[in-house]
């Protein structure tokens, strides 16, 4: 374990670097930061975090700079990250209540986080396994044709058409839609296969074709829209962090294409807490020189999907942390009045 004194070395050292960009020297930490220690002791201080390899000498320059693991020590020491001011939680709220749908939720929070933290910005749409239905909608469009609307407690809105092996009248519509939105309005999306299954039984003998062509209908949206879709932006902000990328820009940029990459990324859902993962912590080479800020989002309590930014190690950890948990809370207010 490190002694107070040296994580507060360590601290200033990622501080100044992630400030200037530059390595940072023993005399520099001591004109800087108030250690109330010899520029000697920091010396010898800085020479047992290299020895421990919390810092690296990265060329023959007199610095220092933090390694992974430096870096991990700082994140796991934070005494809390920088909460946003009262005029940028405002401007949060205020962006995000101007969206009109679900999409728009995803792409204003994609910008308004690749703009807040000037890194690239990823944001998993709402899982529907993790979903609850709302409400179904059904509209006939023709004796024969109807519009099945699935809409879901995060505000996703599912659209389907129905052709009917027989006209159905409107007072047997009626019935299945209330018949139908009492018994999984306000469950979970995996539950409704078996809550609906005995439904064409209620009706009568000539109508019930049409119930099951609508409950297959129905089965089938919620099994196809299972994939896991998300919205990336901000990717150009990468371009301004050239000289942290030690070789070429070129893996991170094509990670940042494969969705299955950014989906582990992310994590879990169910993971509701800030999640940093620095350097070779990530599994992917071509992001072993980036770190992922990640956190789960959802209406109420639970988390339903995840949201984070990727940018160099070389980032303010307290400031991005704040920005992403803000904005998912943000996020999750905003579904849950949808």
């Amino acid at each position: 374990m490190l002694s107070e004194r040296r994580l507060q070395v360590l601290r200033a050292i990622v501080q100044d670097y992630v400030g200037t960009e530059e390595p940072v020297g023993s005399k520099a930490l001591t004109e800087r930061h108030n250690l109330g220690v010899s520029p000697a002791t920091v010396r010898n201080d800085m020479a047992a975090l290299e020895e421990e390899g919390f810092i690296a000498q990265p060329h023959t320059s007199a610095g220092r700079i933090p390694t992974d693991k430096g870096y991990r020590l700082f994140v796991d020491k934070l005494a809390g990250v920088k909460p946003m001011t009262a005029p940028e939680r405002r401007a949060i709220q205020n962006f995000l209540e101007g969206a009109v749908d679900l999409d728009d939720v995803v792409a204003r929070t994609v910008r308004l986080l690749a703009q807040l933290t000037r890194q690239v910005a990823v944001v998993q749409y709402p899982s529907l396994t993790r979903s609850t239905v709302r409400h179904v909608e059904l509209l006939s469009l023709a004796p024969a044709r109807l519009m099945l609307v699935l809409i879901t407690d995060t505000g996703r809105v599912e659209q389907r058409m129905v052709d009917c092996p027989a006209p159905f009248g409107e007072a047997s519509l009626a019935d299945l839609r209330a018949r139908l939105n009492s018994r999984v309005a306000g469950r979970r999306f995996t539950d409704v296969p078996s809550l609906v299954e005995d439904l064409p039984e209620a009706f009568e003998a000539e109508d019930r074709g049409t119930v099951s062509t609508v409950l297959s209908t129905l089965l089938e949206t919620l099994v196809e829209e299972n994939e896991e879709r998300l919205m990336i932006g901000g990717t150009a902000n990468l371009t301004r962090f050239g000289h942290d990328f030690p070789l070429t820009i070129r893996p991170v940029l094509e990670a940042l294409e494969e969705q299955v990459v950014l989906l582990k990324l992310l994590g879990e859902a169910k993971d509701p807490g800030v999640t940093v993962r620095i350097g070779h912590e990530n599994a992917h080479e071509g992001l072993n020189s980036t770190s992922v800020v990640s956190v789960g989002y959802g209406s109420g309590g639970e988390a339903v999907a995840k949201l984070g930014v990727v940018g160099p190690t070389r980032m303010d950890y307290p400031g991005t942390m704040g920005a992403v948990r803000a904005v998912a809370r943000y996020v999750g207010q905003i579904l849950a009045e949808s």
